[in-house]
């Protein structure tokens, strides 16, 4: 008889990855609202009153990460460390690069591919089959 496993990754309220989702997501609108044109590969991890927003961004956008950070934070209700996080006091970690050349070349083929030709970089999606 043939198997098929499905999995999948679900969080509850309070887990560090929604608010994580939620900076990255952020991030993206930010870049997005000033330039439509940006490139955005935005990851964040939160570890005990920090907070990292690291990645390769290339936009014409100028963005204030931290504030980004501190807001979207705040705004979930991270405002003491009794909650696990300040959002006014907790390090804030920015770790941005431009996205480099050759992902540029073979993801957007700046504007030179047809829109079927266009990569998604390093996203995907992993299936296990048995």
């Amino acid at each position: 008889m043939d198997t098929f496993l499905f999995t999948s990754e679900s969080v509850n309220e309070g887990h560090p990855d929604k608010l994580c989702d939620q900076i990255s997501d952020a991030v993206l609108d930010a870049c997005l609202e000033q330039d439509p044109d940006s490139k955005v590969a935005c990851e964040t991890c939160t570890k005990t009153n920090m907070v990292m927003v690291f990645g390769e961004i290339t936009t014409k956008a100028n963005v204030d990460y931290e504030k980004i950070v501190r807001d979207t934070c705040r705004n979930i209700g991270f405002t003491s460390d009794d909650v696990g996080l300040d959002a006014d006091k907790c390090k804030v970690l920015v770790n941005i690069e431009q996205q480099s050349p050759d992902i540029a070349q073979g993801v957007h083929g700046h504007l030179t591919k047809r829109p079927e030709e266009i990569g998604a970089g390093d996203q995907g999606n992993v299936w296990l089959c048995h």
